[in-house]
């Protein structure tokens, strides 16, 4: 049997089996067995530069397009309970100082503090939730 057909069988078993794992790990090395298809198929080189070829894209997939690929592919987890408060916009109903305050946070009231001691926020003004300590918002001014 021709080198290519090897490779191609190859890359083909890699790919199969990338489906009972999910990792983008065997798919990475299909594609360098495909390229070295592609190689022997393309040029009568020796077996060993077609396991050169397999090396260097396969190392090149793994380095290169996996990380990209498990990004786009692998969604966040989503945050939940008062984690996915941080971060978020919160409007000052009562003067928020050291010692009091007040903002509606996700359309709920929360009492509020300031993240610097010496920050003051008036009524009406947007501040930006840093997180949640307790019952209480810690926030500071939105630019």
């Amino acid at each position: 049997m021709p080198g290519a057909a090897l490779w191609l069988i190859c890359a083909l078993v890699l790919a199969s089996a990338e489906a009972l794992t999910g990792d983008m790990f065997l798919l990475m090395l299909g594609g360098g067995a495909l390229a070295a298809s592609a190689a022997s198929w393309l040029a009568d080189w020796p077996i060993w530069a077609d396991g050169l070829v397999f090396l260097i894209v396969s190392v090149l997939l793994l380095v290169l397009v996996r990380p990209a690929l498990r990004r786009r592919l692998t969604p966040g987890a989503p945050q939940l309970g008062i984690e996915a408060l941080e971060g978020r916009s919160a409007l000052v109903l009562d003067r928020v100082a050291r010692d009091a305050g007040q903002v509606k946070l996700d359309g709920q009231v929360w009492t509020a503090r300031p993240l610097n001691d010496g920050d003051v926020y008036e009524p009406g003004e947007s501040v930006t939730v840093v997180h949640i300590d307790g019952a209480t918002a810690v926030v500071f001014r939105t630019a």
